[in-house]
Formats: C-alpha cells, sequence, structure tokens
C-alpha cells in the first residue's frame, strides 16, 4: 500500500506550516486526496511539494512553479509532446541565463568585498597609525 501524509505529517518533514500546505492547495498547485474528513498526501503530492518549495526557495513566482510543475506531466500526445519539449528547452534556456547572471552578481560582490577588506585594513593601520604618533 501506498505511504500516505497527512497535512501536518507533511508539513513537519518538510519544515513548513500547514497554512502553507493548504495555501498551495488553494492555488491549486496541490491535490491531496480524503481519507474520511482527512486530507492525505501520496509520494507524488510530497514530490510535488518539494518542486514547489525549491522554486519559492530560488525565487520564482507561483505562476512560474505551475508551469514547472505542468512540465512533469508527460501523458498527453504527439502534439502535447511537442509543446512540452518547447516549454522544456525554452526552461532550460532562461535558467542557463539566469545561472549567467547569478554567477556574474557573486563575483562582483565578492570583488566588492575585497575591496572593502582592504579598505579597512587601510583605515584600520591608519587609526593605528595615529593613535602612536598621539
Amino acid at each position: 500500500m501506498e505511504q500516505l501524509y497527512t497535512v501536518n505529517q507533511l508539513a513537519e518533514e518538510l519544515g513548513i506550516t500547514p497554512r502553507a500546505l493548504r495555501f498551495y492547495e488553494v492555488k491549486g498547485l496541490l491535490a491531496p486526496n480524503r481519507v474520511g474528513n482527512n486530507r492525505v498526501y501520496t509520494k507524488r503530492d510530497r514530490a510535488r511539494l518539494k518542486l514547489i518549495l525549491r522554486g519559492k526557495r530560488l525565487g520564482f513566482s507561483l505562476a512560474e512553479i505551475r508551469e514547472y510543475l505542468d512540465l512533469y506531466t508527460v501523458n498527453g500526445g504527439l502534439e502535447q509532446q511537442k509543446n512540452l519539449l518547447k516549454r522544456v528547452q525554452k526552461r532550460l534556456k532562461d535558467l542557463a541565463q539566469q545561472r549567467e547572471d547569478l554567477e556574474a552578481t557573486v563575483q562582483e560582490l565578492r570583488d566588492i568585498e575585497v575591496q572593502v577588506t582592504n579598505s579597512l585594513v587601510e583605515l584600520k593601520a591608519v587609526e593605528l597609525k595615529a593613535a602612536k604618533e598621539s
């Protein structure tokens, strides 16, 4: 039998609140099953939620996350498969550009860090020299 998770179990396991989980349901990103009055999540739901959380951590909007999740629904005909392939290729291109932009930003910040560190060392040396002279 497939392992099922309750709202609280899944929320606790992934470090989010049950309210956040329900929010993703309301937004249509998750669709849990019901056992009686309780919502239960499958391993597939858990995997989707992990993708949602990764997307949020990386700064993607809910619309972008929904599009990304749609890429995992590969059960259509020839035209749907072609469309999926185009979307995957576009997403890969976009992510490659984001990676380049992020790497450039990280390098710029490292350069600033070195400049500020050197400046602080020079200022400290001037202060020490001034303190010795007085």
